[in-house]
C-alpha cells in the first residue's frame, strides 16, 4: 500500500549518499515526476560514485559534477534535486532535475528542495533551469518558487537523408579555423553578441568559460572514450572585422548507438552562415555510421528556425528556459525588516518648499516685464529662486 503524506509534510534535506541511489532510481521509474527523467545519469552515478565523491572534496573543474540533495522523512526518500554551476565563476547555477514521490505533495517537497538549494549556494546570483512545456505541474512548481520564463527552446532533428544532401555541396568557409584556448576572446565576443541582453545577464559567461584546462581535457577525452563519441569543433573568422562570426561543436556517435548532437552559434549579422556550417557538419558525419543530427534553436533566433523548417527538420521537443534572480531571495529572507523598525527612515523628512519671501510671485513677474535681466535675477534670487530653470521666462519680444 502506498503511504499518504499530508500537505504540511516537512522533510529533512540532506546530501545524497550512495545508499539513496536505489530509491532515486525507483522515483525516476514512477509514472509521474516533477521534471524530465535522467535514468542514465543515476546508473552512471552508481558506477562512478567513489570517483565523484573524491572530486567533490577539493577545488577542481569537476568538483560539482554531481551535486544533489534528497528529501527524507521517516527513513523514506521523498524526493531529489540535482544542481550544477552553469559558468566558471559559479555566479549562475542550473537546476538539472527535481524528482518527487508521486504519493507526497509535489509542491511542498519540491519547494523545500528548491529553497534549500537557494539558501545553501550563497555564491549564486541567478538560477537557471529548463523544463518541457508539456510538464505543466513542474512549471507551476518553479513559478511558485520565483522562476520566470526567459526563452523558449526547440529541439530539431535532421534525418540521415537530409544530412547526405547537405554533404553533397562544398561549404564556402574560407576562414574556418580549429578551436583552442587562444581563441577564447573571439568566441566570448561571438557568444555575447548572439544573445539578447537579458539572457546574456543571466548566463554571465566570461572568457574563462571558453577555455579548457589540462585536467578538463583529460576527463573529456576519457568520457569520449567511454561513450564512443568524438568531438569536432571550429569557428569562422572574419579578417576584416577581426572577429568570430560563426562557431560549431559536433559530437558524433562513433558506434552509431545514439544521434549526433551539434551546438551552433552564428552572429546575427551573418545568418547566411547557417547553410555553410550545416554543410560542414553534414560532411563530417558522413565518415561515421548513419545517424540523425540533433540541434536546438531559441525563440530569439527566427532565421535559424526558418532555415531548419525549409530543410525539412522535425521538431522533437519544446522546452521553456526559466530563471530566478537573487533579488527574490532577498525579498524572501526571514531577516526582512519593516519600514516601521528602521529609525533611519524616520529622520529622513521630505524637503519643504522654499518660501517666496515678502514679495509674491506676481511681483516677480511684474518685475520681469519692466526691469533689465540683471536686476530681475537679483530680485528673483532674493525671493527664493536659485536655479536658472526656476526663473520666470521673459516674453519673446523682451528676450
Amino acid at each position: 500500500m502506498t503511504p499518504f503524506f499530508p500537505e504540511n509534510t516537512t522533510a529533512t534535506i540532506r546530501n545524497l549518499t550512495h545508499r539513496d541511489l536505489e530509491a532515486i532510481a525507483q522515483l525516476l521509474a514512477a509514472p509521474t515526476v516533477a521534471s524530465d527523467r535522467n535514468d542514465t545519469l543515476i546508473r552512471q552515478m552508481g558506477r562512478w560514485y567513489g570517483l565523484l565523491k573524491i572530486l567533490s572534496l577539493f577545488p577542481n573543474p569537476w568538483q560539482y559534477l554531481f551535486c544533489a540533495y534528497v528529501a527524507q522523512q521517516d527513513n523514506q526518500v521523498l524526493g531529489m534535486i540535482q544542481i550544477s554551476p552553469f559558468n566558471r565563476t559559479r555566479s549562475t547555477w542550473r537546476v538539472e532535475q527535481v524528482v518527487v514521490d508521486a504519493a507526497a505533495s509535489r509542491y511542498v517537497i519540491g519547494s523545500q528542495l528548491l529553497r534549500h538549494c537557494l539558501q545553501a549556494v550563497r555564491e549564486a546570483r541567478t538560477w537557471l533551469l529548463e523544463v518541457d512545456v508539456t510538464h505543466t505541474d513542474a512549471i507551476a512548481l518553479y513559478r511558485q518558487n520565483g522562476f520566470q520564463p526567459l526563452a523558449q527552446m526547440t529541439y530539431w532533428e535532421l534525418p540521415p537523408a537530409i544530412l547526405a544532401a547537405l554533404a553533397s555541396r562544398e561549404p564556402a568557409l574560407p576562414n574556418l579555423l580549429p578551436v583552442s584556448n587562444a581563441d577564447a576572446q573571439p568566441l566570448y565576443q561571438l557568444d555575447t553578441v548572439a544573445m539578447p541582453p537579458l539572457v546574456r545577464q543571466v548566463f554571465d559567461r566570461h572568457i574563462d568559460d571558453f577555455k579548457t584546462s589540462l585536467l578538463t581535457s583529460f576527463i573529456q577525452a576519457l568520457q569520449q572514450w567511454i561513450g564512443h563519441t568524438e568531438v569536432v569543433s571550429g569557428y569562422v573568422f572574419e579578417t576584416q572585422r577581426q572577429a568570430a562570426i560563426g562557431y560549431f561543436q559536433l559530437r558524433v556517435a562513433a558506434d552509431g548507438q545514439c544521434p549526433h548532437v551539434a551546438d551552433l552559434t552564428v552572429h546575427p549579422a551573418y545568418t547566411w552562415l547557417y547553410p555553410e556550417l550545416m554543410s560542414q557538419m553534414a560532411r563530417i558525419t558522413q565518415d561515421f555510421p548513419n545517424q540523425s543530427l540533433q540541434l536546438t534553436s531559441v525563440d530569439y533566433q527566427p532565421e535559424r528556425e526558418e532555415y531548419l523548417e525549409r530543410l525539412g527538420a522535425s521538431r522533437i521537443k519544446h522546452t521553456l528556459l526559466m530563471s530566478r534572480s537573487v533579488w527574490h531571495k532577498l525579498r524572501e529572507s526571514k531577516l526582512a525588516v519593516s519600514l516601521e523598525n528602521l529609525q533611519l527612515i524616520q529622520g529622513l523628512q521630505p524637503a519643504k518648499p522654499v518660501p517666496l519671501g515678502q514679495r509674491s510671485w506676481s511681483s516677480v513677474r511684474q518685475l520681469s516685464a519692466d526691469a533689465d535681466p540683471d536686476l530681475f535675477k537679483e530680485e528673483a534670487t532674493n525671493n527664493g529662486f536659485y536655479g536658472y530653470s526656476d526663473f520666470p521666462q521673459l516674453p519673446e519680444e523682451q528676450q
